[in-house]
């Protein structure tokens, strides 16, 4: 598993004038830093650091390592606000992490075998997926980098659902333990050949 380490500083200046003094100034995004039995802490990382690690899919469902003037926090991303227009990160949420307690992150889906599929080889369809990622439920040692669906033997007019992903042992699906069996990819009939029927029956 690759390792994921961010240097932040303590941030005693609040508030959004604060903030926005932070980006612009000084190419630092505000964070905090909340969770566990200690008290929220607000801090500042180098935006540049803090975008390069972001260009990593796994580091959204991996746990980091936050440097926090000589204290290392274990901690994942909980939330990031985004410029509406232009897209960099404005503000980052992070959730301290505590071995031995269970933890909830949103999880990545990598769907392999499409092209494969008997599906799309054999029958001529087309894949839909209907969710990217998942949220899960596990103690920090067993959280996965991503999960990965099998589209190989799915055949024209099947779904894949949350009870067909394989899971790794101590993870579960959050959707799944409330009752919610959601879609997770489909193979259809192609609407190009749909078309081409329909013509050819005129």
């Amino acid at each position: 598993m690759t390792e994921f380490a961010l240097n932040a500083e303590v941030r005693s200046d609040l508030g959004k004038g604060a903030s926005r003094r932070l980006r612009r100034n000084a190419n630092l995004v505000p964070a905090v830093i909340y969770g566990g039995e200690k008290a929220p802490q607000s801090i500042s990382l180098l935006a540049k650091e803090l975008t390069k690690l972001l260009e990593n899919e796994a580091a959204f469902s991996h746990v980091l390592s936050l440097n926090v003037a000589g204290t290392t926090e274990t901690v994942l991303i909980k939330a990031l606000q985004r410029h509406p227009a232009k897209g960099f990160v404005m503000h980052a949420d992070f959730l301290r992490v505590v071995a031995g307690q269970k933890l909830t992150a949103h999880v990545p889906l990598h769907f392999i075998n499409e092209s494969t599929s008997v599906g799309v080889k054999q029958q001529g369809g087309e894949v839909s997926h209907t969710i990217a990622e998942v949220e899960v439920s596990c103690l920090p040692k067993d959280l996965p980098e991503f999960i990965e669906v099998d589209l190989a033997k799915v055949e024209v007019g099947q779904t894949i659902h949350l009870s067909d992903l394989k899971l790794q042992k101590g993870v579960e699906l959050v959707a799944l333990a409330h009752g919610n069996d959601l879609a997770v990819a489909n193979i259809h009939a192609s609407r190009v050949k749909g078309e081409e029927e329909e013509g050819a029956a005129e």
